[in-house]
């Protein structure tokens, strides 16, 4: 069973995304490029971490071929729409494993996208990391970018320096997919994650995965979670948001942060598209 390794923010403007994070209590990882175009800025979390991305140099991001899937290109085109949370990343430790296995199961495939990039330790020494990515994706629901990522330098992402967040962030709790038909793509769903513990309601179904809770839902349910309604509705079935533990809500506080149940909610329109839900956990979680 695969968890849910890491989260896609997507935006016009990185470093706004940067600073907005930072005021929110995260601690942010220095910059990055890849080489193909997108630049990034890294959130650590416990067996997860969000990636702030943007288009940086459009000059170098490649066209999607047959077989082929462009991360940078789908990336480009979703932000031509509207920023937002553009895919959700599985762990795996073989991606050429789960390209053979997926396309056995008849899901759409593609080739596998292996590459490396520089990346800084705390210290400021420059590191080499190296991934090897599995896309799939479902024909009803184009704008869901979901793929598995095969780290090679996993200790990279978490570092005891960037896991201490001043809002204490822990974990993902719960990742959410929401449409009128995206509770019809919970066979998708667990067949690319291999989760069999599943709940379902009159609105949600509820995926649990190794980090992470994958949850299905109509905008009604969305909308009792969160206290908004979800953003981008015109995507069909699409990630709308996300919720994160923390061992301490800190200067999360003193925001004007809407709660609903006990989630102290940062809606789309104040957050690039994308609802964030906190939740206060136990210290020791």
């Amino acid at each position: 069973m695969k968890g849910i390794n890491h989260l896609i923010l997507a935006g016009r403007d990185l470093e706004a995304m940067r600073s907005n994070y930072q005021a929110l209590g995260f601690t942010i990882v220095p910059r990055g490029q890849h080489p193909f175009g997108t630049g990034n800025s890294i959130i650590q979390l416990r067996g997860t971490y969000l990636e702030l991305l943007s288009v940086t140099n459009p000059q170098d991001v490649p066209e999607h071929r047959a077989g082929n899937f462009s991360f940078a290109a789908f990336n480009r085109d979703y932000l031509l729409r509207h920023d937002g949370f553009s895919m959700m990343v599985l762990d795996t430790s073989d991606a050429r494993a789960d390209i053979q296995a997926w396309h056995a199961a008849g899901l759409k495939t593609f080739e596998p996208f292996d590459f490396s990039r520089t990346g800084k330790m705390p210290d400021g020494t420059d590191v080499k990391v190296g991934f090897s990515l599995a896309f799939v994706n479902h024909p009803a629901a184009p704008w869901l970018g979901l793929f598995a990522c095969q780290h090679y330098r996993p200790e990279y992402y978490e570092q005891p320096q960037y896991l201490k967040h001043s809002n204490g962030a822990s974990t993902v709790r719960d990742v959410w997919i929401v449409g009128e038909t995206a509770m019809d793509l919970a066979s998708y769903i667990r067949t690319v994650t291999g989760a069999n513990s599943f709940s379902e309601g009159p609105h949600a179904i509820a995926i649990q995965t190794g980090t992470g809770t994958i949850v299905l839902a109509r905008a009604q349910a969305f909308e009792a979670a969160f206290g908004v309604t979800p953003p981008h509705p015109e995507d069909g079935p699409h990630l709308a948001g996300f919720t994160v533990a923390c061992r301490a809500l800190g200067p999360l506080a003193e925001l004007p942060l809407a709660k609903t149940g006990n989630r102290h909610v940062l809606t789309p329109a104040n957050n690039f598209g994308t609802a964030v839900g906190f939740v206060e956990v136990d210290g020791r979680q």
